[in-house]
């Protein structure tokens, strides 16, 4: 995670920043190749999530900067994905947010073709509280606007950082995709996630998301492993597959977390050679 080191983002799960880009001179990149060999490591992708379409265009202009110094950033550390999210204002409609995509994402897209980065955008609405309401922050949820997003900016260099658990939460099929976007999988997230019917059979789809989902450890939601990683060796995917925890059932210490990332490698081991 690259997140600026003075930010004061205080999101779940954000605002981390394990790589300074804003200090990654030769001695820093040095250091980190030094460590990840040390402990027999890679890092498979660099990540920041703001609001890139954020409705301050001043806000919206520092992310999409710091956008591009993660590419370049990733170009010095030999790291081939960036990954993040295409931002949305959530007062505005799909069409609209794609017309903001089509003004300020091509020059994002231009760094990273000229730094050959690939760059995955992670499929998460980002509407979970009150303040994201009603679109979200993140425009690229769902295969129709993925095709849109691909038809407006061609480049093979703008992909997905696919993650199964958002289609399900939206009540969508999370293993088509693989085959339909077989070519723009340049990351892809392991998170399960579990739909609690009793909840939202009181609530409904239109209510909070967060009332009646919770993300959950591979294994343990409703995501059918065996089809997604069936899809993954269909189409060839031979990039990098990363567990994402976000288990709130594994956040009470340290030892929860590690048990957590343990359980998961357990469980997708058996899909893995």
């Amino acid at each position: 995670m690259c997140w600026p080191k003075d930010n004061s983002e205080a999101r779940r799960y954000a605002g981390v920043t394990h790589i300074d880009v804003d200090e990654l001179d030769t001695q820093a990149v040095a250091y980190i190749h030094n460590r990840t060999k040390e402990y027999g490591v890679s890092i498979s992708g660099l990540g920041y999530y703001p609001n890139p379409l954020d409705p301050d265009p001043a806000k919206a202009e520092y992310y999409r900067e710091h956008i591009k110094k993660i590419i370049r950033a990733a170009a010095q550390l030999k790291v081939p994905v960036v990954n993040t999210f295409i931002g949305r204002n959530p007062k505005l409609t799909v069409t609209e947010n794609l017309k903001l995509y089509a003004e300020h994402w091509p020059a994002i897209v231009k760094e990273a073709e000229e730094h050959n980065i690939k760059i995955g955008i992670e499929n998460c609405p980002m509407w979970y509280t009150d303040d994201e309401w009603p679109g979200g922050k993140n425009l690229a949820t769902t295969p129709a606007i993925w095709k849109r997003m691909f038809e407006i900016i061609p480049s093979p260099t703008l992909g997905l950082n696919y993650d199964p658990s958002h289609l399900i939460w939206q009540m969508m099929d999370e293993i088509r995709p693989i085959y339909d976007f077989k070519g723009r999988l340049h990351h892809i997230h392991l998170k399960d996630v579990k739909v609690y019917r009793d909840k939202l059979n009181e609530v409904g789809i239109m209510a909070n998301p967060s009332l009646y989902h919770s993300p959950k450890l591979p294994g343990l939601g409703d995501v059918n492993w065996r089809a997604f990683f069936a899809a993954l060796t269909d189409v060839r995917y031979r990039g990098p597959v990363v567990i994402e925890v976000e288990d709130k059932a594994y956040e009470g210490n340290l030892r929860d977390v590690q048990a957590a990332i343990l359980t998961s490698r357990n469980y997708v081991k058996q899909f893995l050679a």
